[in-house]
């Protein structure tokens, strides 16, 4: 029959799934204008939440470009730094301070500018812990609380790490 959306079977593949009364009678032609309005509200619905669910994955697409950028910068400083010369093994948790004797030629000295004093020999670049996963955490030279948080740290890590090496 044409008009109709559901099957007029009472029992399609022997399962009654349908009243036979609600499927056979003629139907009011307001009932297709009805179901074509819901369906285009149903299709509305899903292209403003796919819309949305794909702004967000586009806000967590940049969100997660931004982290890499700053991880590959991070990287990149951390090589540098480890390409520094050093006349020391350097040792995870110690501070080292970065000087530059000529431009492009950067050495780490566990001497501070504090303790250089006046007769500081280079330019001061930074100073940068060395973390135990070999990454360097640079460290705001002088400041107070990273001064008492590298003491705590060291007091509490040096300990553990006696037990383990």
């Amino acid at each position: 029959m044409l008009g109709f959306l559901v099957e007029t079977s009472e029992s399609p593949a022997g399962l009654p799934l349908v009243s036979s009364y609600h499927v056979c009678r003629r139907s009011d032609p307001m009932d297709l204008v009805a179901l074509a309005e819901q369906v285009q509200k149903a299709d509305d619905f899903i292209k403003a939440n796919a819309c949305n669910k794909l702004s967000v994955i586009a806000e967590q697409i940049h969100f997660l470009q931004e982290k890499a950028k700053k991880v590959i910068e991070e990287a990149k400083r951390d090589a540098e730094l480890h390409h520094a010369a050093c006349n020391m093994v350097k040792k995870p948790g110690q501070v080292y301070f970065l000087y530059q004797q000529n431009p492009g030629q950067n050495y780490f000295s566990i001497i501070s500018p504090k303790e250089w004093g006046s007769s500081q020999p280079h330019k001061f670049i930074g100073a940068f812990q060395l973390q135990h996963d070999m990454s360097w955490m640079p460290q705001e030279y002088g400041d107070e609380e990273n001064s008492h948080k590298y003491a705590l740290q060291k007091f509490l890590l040096e300990p553990l790490l006696q037990d383990v090496f």
